[in-house]
């Protein structure tokens, strides 16, 4: 049985990391930010324009958010000690069985709270838009492209988000070519942009009569989904517009008509689709809204790399290059290559619960610090 003076050493270990999250939240920045925004919501005319005052509500409740976590968090701590002193005072170690329950439950709390305080990118708090390809592998990676598209989207139901299909393309024998789905809430852009890159599956093929192992890749494209107008110049002369036919699993709420929109912006090779607005006008406006997205952010990240003196490398979808693996023979294993974060039950992945993976990768990003490191 745990000792009492290891619970407290234990709750001595929680000290630092809440001085971490207090500082990373700077609470006195914030609190300074609520009451300038609540001044100006005093202001005559301010809800007059519905769309300015619902965003402003949007990050006047985020920023609060901060202290009812913070608080929570420091009331927790505090209940563990009280805890612990009525166990010393009364010398009754009949109360471990709670305490180690309680510290269970402030420990996974602290771990959320502190994986929140890492997505302060200028982008993270955005919604995302996730695009997925099937890779090498033939029908085989349509039907892997199909199951990221289920492990993405039971994640997203899990945690309350909503989403919509931009763009689906059917396999030709089985699965999905590629999709397009926008996810939207809270931080949903800072926690999927853990998941850009390929992706690899490892199982005995369902559509192998002999029943050989068979590997597959699916790449998974993620970008905010800016909605205000970045700075970006386009030369028309530079794109290919093609209109297509809709289609989608089922039919369901795709638009049979040809006024799904392709762009493809020539110097760069980005294509970008977009088939689920009501008309070809507004597809159209949705893909450019995407196209100069992800030609911001090209620029960004090439900038970064310019000052840094390095190049990025331009992978495949194939065979080498992948940020995580998904192995289901001969044994069960979903390992993140570049964090060596690995959970053995892989079904549980699929199933969406990737959030291990997620904290893992911005736990890395913001101190290069991997799984299994002192």
């Amino acid at each position: 049985m745990v000792s009492l003076d290891q619970y407290k050493a234990q709750i001595e270990d929680f000290k630092p990391v809440m001085e971490r999250i207090r500082k990373s939240l700077d609470l006195d920045t914030k609190q300074r930010k609520i009451e300038e925004m609540e001044l100006n919501m005093q202001e005559q005319g301010f809800w007059d324009d519905a769309e300015k005052s619902q965003k402003a509500m949007k990050e006047l409740n985020s920023l609060k958010k901060a202290f009812t976590e913070y608080d929570s968090l420091k009331s927790g701590l505090e209940d563990l000690e009280t805890m612990i002193e009525m166990a010393e005072e009364e010398d009754d170690e009949s109360l471990a069985g709670d305490i180690e329950e309680a510290i269970a439950n402030f420990s996974d709390e602290l771990e959320s709270v502190e994986i929140q305080t890492l997505l302060s990118g200028p982008y993270d708090s955005y919604n995302a838009i996730l695009t997925l390809h099937a890779g090498a592998g033939g029908t085989e990676a349509m039907d892997w492209c199909s199951m990221l598209y289920r492990m993405y989207t039971r994640w997203a139901d899990k945690h309350g988000f909503s989403y919509e299909v931009l763009d689906y393309q059917e396999g030709d024998e089985a699965g999905i070519k590629a999709v397009t789905l926008q996810i939207n809430g809270d931080n949903v852009y800072g926690l999927l942009r853990s998941e850009h890159g390929i992706h690899r599956l490892v199982r005995i093929s369902p559509f192998n009569a002999a029943g050989k192992r068979q590997t597959s890749f699916c790449s998974a494209d993620v970008m905010p989904d800016i909605e205000e107008d970045v700075d970006v110049e386009i030369n028309p002369d530079d794109l290919r517009i093609d209109t297509y036919r809709a289609s989608g699993a089922g039919g369901q709420h795709i638009n049979k008509t040809s006024s799904a929109i392709r762009i493809t912006h020539l110097p760069t090779g980005i294509v970008v689709q977009c088939q689920n607005e009501r008309s070809q006008h507004q597809n159209k406006d949705k893909a450019m809204q995407m196209l100069k997205a992800k030609l911001f952010l090209l620029k960004q990240q090439e900038n970064e790399e310019k000052a840094a003196g390095i190049r990025g490398d331009v992978k495949d979808i194939n065979f080498g290059s992948q940020i995580r693996s998904y192995v289901l023979q001969p044994y069960t294993m979903v390992k993140d290559h570049r964090t060596n974060k690995a959970i053995t039950n892989a079904d549980s992945v699929l199933d969406g619960n990737i959030d291990p993976l997620i904290s893992a990768y911005l736990i890395w990003k913001s101190t290069g610090k991997k799984a299994g490191d002192e």
